[in-house]
Parts: C-alpha cells; structure tokens; sequence
C-alpha cells in the first residue's frame, strides 16, 4: 500500500447504503488505495467520533460565469461538495460568439440574478467561444472542486440565431447547425443537455428566454445527438409545456436519463404525491426520469431592482431591462401601482401572490421593519401590501430586501418525498441568485436538519442520495463510494452538530458584486478532492484550495 496519508479512527458510510464501520481510509496518488483497520501513513488526518463519507455531488448548479472569478466554487466547498454540474436551466455561458456577450449576460442578470457589471468583467470572454474552448479554459485555470457542465439551450439558440433566437422559430438550416452544436459540445465533454420552458424565465427585455420558443421537435431534434453518442443527462423545466407523458415517451426515444426541476411542496396541496405516483408507475415500465427535490424551503430575499419572483407578472415583466431611473418612476405612478395590484390581488383572475409569506429583511432606512410582515405593515399604514414594497423601497433607493417564500414550505411533503427512490436531491441553485438566497449548503443541512434533527432518513440513506445515487446517474462511475481504487474525494463530519451554519451577505465578487454566503458551517471537519485536502479541521486550507485539485468531469 502507498499511501499519502489516512483518515483515522472515524466511522466509515461508504455511499452504497451499507452499515457504517469502523475504519481508516488510505489515500495515495488522488485515489483511495485501502479502507481498513491500522492503516499507516506519514500524514494523518483524525476522524474520531466523526463520520468519512464519499464527497457530495451538487447536481443544479450555476457556476458557469463564477469559476473563472472563484475557483474554489465558495460556499459549495465549505459544505462537503466535492462535484458539481453547471449549465442549467439551458444558460450555460458556452457556445457564444463574441457580439452576443452582452445579451447573454443580460438574460443571465434578469433569470438567474447575476450582476451584469460582474459579468462583464469577471469572464475571459475572449478566451472562448466553442462549449469545447469553455470548458478547456475552465480546465486551464483549475477548480477546487471536480467540474461539469451541461450545453445549454438558450445559449445553442443565441449561437446560430443571434437576438432572433428570442423572437423566431429556427430554419431547416439554423435548426441543422444547432443539432451540429450539441454534438459537438457532446464530444467535447458536455454532461448533457439543458434547457427551460419554465415562464418564470423571461431574459433580455424582459422576453422569454430562447429555450421556451422551441417545441416538442426542436427540443427531440437536439437530442439526437444525447442517443446517438448514448452519454449525457437531459435536464429540463419542464414548465407547462410538456406534460409527463410526453416526457416519458422522449426518454423512451433518447435513452438517455432525464432529470427535471424541480418537485417542490405547496402546503396544504399535496399535489406531489400525484407527481410521484405518476414517476413510479412509469419507471416500472422502464422510464429513467427523475424529479429533483429539495431538502431547504424555497426562500428568496428579493428587492424591487430585479425582483425575480415578481417578473412573471405584466407590469414588472414590462420593465425588466429598464434603467434604475425608469423603475423608480413606474414604481411612484399611481396607474402602474393600481395595474400591478390587479395582478398580484389576484383581482385579475390570476392567481394571487403569497403575501402572507413576505416580510422586511434588510432595510438601510428603516431597520426598525426588519422581521415585520408586509401584511402587519399594510394594516397599519392603511394601503396595500404592494404599496408597503414600494413605498419602503422607495425610501431605500431600491435596497430593501424582502423576504419571500415561494414554494417547498410543507415539512411533511419534504419529508415524505427526501428518502424516496426515483429522486434526486437538487434545486441547490448554487452560483444563481446570489444576491437572493444561498442553498449551496443544502448538503450539511439535509443531514443536520432532516436526518439527524427529523429523522426522515437513516443516515446511510442520506449519504447515498448525496452521493453515490447522483454519481451513478451522471456516469461518475469512479466516484461516489468509498471503494478501493476510486477518487479520494471525501467529507469528514460530526453527525452531532453538522449543520449548514449563517447566511450573510457579502461583496467580494467582481464589479463589488454582492451575494449571500454560508461560509461559516458547523461539524464539517475535513473535505478531500482527489486527494486534496481543501479544509482541515473545521476551516478551508489555504494551500489546498489553491491547489486546485478538481478535475474537468467530461461525459
């Protein structure tokens, strides 16, 4: 045995569902070449009275932009994330031709909460402008944590099509070259293919992204070339536009896995049961589709100078894209005010904004209001909960933020759906609306909150859904589990106070970017990638993250 050093005296949870054990783990040359009792090394690292687990696998991830700014993919890697998969959604940053920078980056800022100015300034554009040269400028740089990424649709139809990818359906010819694209991304080393129908996404303008143009044949047509080269992982928003049925027949035709975001919990509508009994009977017939579900209720802290929850809705989805003057001006006009009631009362018919669920969490004038719910306000001023969000805002320039729960707010769904077979754990959405939530800690709170805290799961479970179970349906068949000969990327940490630890918000990314971290978690002990040990007892390593010791994960 030659090993580089050994984890020693923790309990061993391989990722395979198996008992934990007793043992030491020896590393040597990135991978794990002994897993037993009296293992020796010159290095050491003390495990005692700590769990060693395979290093988790983050499947819905927006690093795209973020890894050539922030290679050691913060907060993921505080967390025990050792893999992660970019690009979806359909917005990878790659294909993209050099005049069509600015619009990516303005669909990026309105869907996924990406500063355009830390766009603009914190990606090499000029480096690339295959999916091929992205992805080998990535590996030029290095990571921290192993890296993936799907092709995206919206960015395949931006390629060919320029803007009239947002306005138009593709020629016989634009509709070739795009299934060209895809398979040459695809043999590039793309993960898959991604892509969203979902309405929330409206991009440039406030237009609905590319990806939500196309129908059922150019979605099949870009496939091809996923059952052709017979690798990759399908994710999709499925939206309102495909129904399941046609979503298990496509899968059929692929052959390929299908992934989709996400399954979430509305209280008091189990409708998630339906979804799972529908799942279930069709991959008793051999459909490979899985839901995504998440562990963290769906939480944003949105603020009305890109309140992405409030996009949907006419009056703001009419000035997305607008200048921070023109917002201020529609948000003091009585007319618009009194439209955009309509619309989130529900008077309109539609269906009304979950009020009950908004309140004030930060407010640079009025901190006295932080934790007060919008509806308390309004009944003591006498107006509308909308007049509350603006007036305050108002007063703030626009830097008030709301809390806003959108969605996955029922713990007994989430918990009913957690240990289920046909699922994975996703929706983390690190690297996207950074500056409105942060579930890139999903991990550490899954197996605090939810295993030991609830219950939900045997801890063994948990480990699986977090690592091996991930790994297999991506095709990371040498990670995963804690095997002999398999990559040594490893999370070290305290079933009896793991757990994600505080959000706060920051400005350290470029352009004085803004997001909202969670660097600070508790019990996670050690976190190795390939070998690498990137955090050490309870902190990052500084040499280890700059290391870079992640690996390009190409399908």
């Amino acid at each position: 045995m030659d090993a580089d050093l050994v984890i020693r005296g923790g309990t061993v949870v391989d990722g395979t569902g198996a008992p934990g054990r007793r043992a030491d783990v020896a590393v040597g040359g990135g991978r794990i070449v002994a897993v037993g009792e009296g293992l020796r090394a010159k290095r050491e690292l003390q495990a005692d009275g700590h769990v060693v687990a395979p290093g988790f696998v983050d499947i819905h991830t927006h690093y795209d932009a973020q890894v050539f700014w922030d290679p050691w993919l913060t907060p993921s890697s505080h967390h025990g994330v050792t893999s992660v998969v970019a690009g979806n959604c359909g917005f990878s940053i790659a294909p993209l031709r050099r005049p069509d920078v600015s619009l990516l980056a303005h669909t990026l800022q309105h869907v996924e909460d990406m500063s355009f100015d830390t766009l603009s300034v914190g990606v090499p554009w000029d480096e690339f402008e295959t999916f091929g040269q992205y992805l080998d400028a990535v590996e030029r740089r290095g990571t921290a944590l192993n890296f993936g990424c799907y092709v995206g649709h919206t960015a395949v139809r931006i390629y060919v099509m320029g803007d009239d990818a947002y306005e138009r359906q593709p020629s016989d010819d634009e509709m070739a070259r795009m299934v060209e694209v895809v398979a040459d991304s695809m043999a590039a080393g793309a993960m898959g293919f991604a892509t969203s129908a979902s309405p929330t996404h409206n991009g440039d303008g406030g237009r609905p992204v590319p990806s939500r143009l196309a129908g059922m044949g150019e979605l099949e047509a870009l496939l091809r070339p996923l059952a052709e080269a017979d690798k990759g992982v399908v994710a999709l928003l499925p939206g309102v536009a495909y129904s399941n049925e046609e979503m298990f027949a496509l899968q059929r035709a692929v052959r390929r896995p299908f992934t989709w975001t996400a399954l979430l919990t509305v209280k008091n509508y189990p409708y998630h049961e339906k979804v799972v009994a529908k799942h279930e009977e069709a991959r008793a017939d051999g459909v490979e589709v899985w839901p995504q579900v998440s562990c963290r209720p769906l939480v944003m802290q949105i603020n009305l100078a890109e309140p992405f929850t409030l996009n949907a809705r006419p009056s703001f989805a009419a000035i997305m894209g607008h200048t921070h003057d023109e917002r201020l001006a529609a948000y003091r006009d009585p007319a618009w005010r009194a439209k955009a009631w309509e619309e989130l009362s529900g008077a309109d018919g539609g269906l009304p904004f979950n009020w009950p669920a908004v309140s004030v969490a930060e407010s640079p004038s009025h901190p006295e209001l932080v934790d007060r719910p919008v509806l308390e306000l309004a009944a003591d001023r006498g107006c509308t909960a909308l007049d509350v969000l603006l007036d305050i805002s108002l007063e703030d320039d626009l830097k008030t933020r709301f809390w806003s729960v959108i969605a996955n707010d029922d713990p007994e769904g989430i918990a009913w759906l957690l240990p289920r077979d046909g699922v994975l754990l996703g929706l983390a959405d690190s690297g996207a609306h950074v500056s409105q939530l942060c579930d890139a800690c999903f991990a550490t709170d899954l197996l605090g909150t939810w295993v030991r805290d609830r219950s939900v799961m045997p801890l063994e479970r948990a480990v699986h859904k977090l690592t091996a179970e991930p790994a297999a349906v991506y095709g990371l068949h040498d990670r995963g589990s804690l095997e002999v000969g398999k990559a040594a990327d490893i999370c070290v940490f305290d079933p009896d106070t793991v757990a994600p630890g505080p959000l706060r918000r920051v400005h350290d990314f470029p352009a004085d970017g803004e997001r909202l971290t969670a660097d600070a978690p508790e019990g996670v002990r050690h976190v190795l990638v390939n070998g690498v040990p990137i955090r050490e007892d309870g902190a990052p390593s500084p040499d280890g993250m700059d290391a870079r010791p992640g690996r390009l994960l190409r399908s």
